[in-house]
């Protein structure tokens, strides 16, 4: 099974849905690791797994805002594996026109 650190910059939609679906209150520090990185730096993050791979994404102020806002419905498929960071920001539905 492969282990991945994943960051803010980072994260899809596909990661992040599945953190909502782990998570749908949030997490709390009972649901977060602490590690040591390669650069012997600490770490936390929160787990969440698919059939084969274990994602670690890093805990921030960010993801907790990420989480807490999020639409499946305001991603096409194209989108689901793009980092959220490289996406130009969504509008939402009422504040069109």
């Amino acid at each position: 099974m492969k282990r991945i650190i994943v960051d803010f910059k980072k994260l899809t939609p596909e990661i992040l849905s599945l953190l909502v679906e782990k998570y749908p209150d949030g997490y709390d520090d009972d649901n977060v690791i602490r590690f040591k990185n390669a650069k012997n730096e600490t770490v936390d993050a929160v787990e969440v797994r698919t059939e084969d791979t274990i994602y670690l994404v890093k805990v921030s102020s960010r993801l907790e805002t990420s989480m807490a806002n999020f639409d499946e419905d305001d991603y096409d498929d194209n989108d689901y594996n793009e980092p959220i960071s490289e996406m130009p920001d969504k509008k939402k539905f009422d504040e069109e026109e």
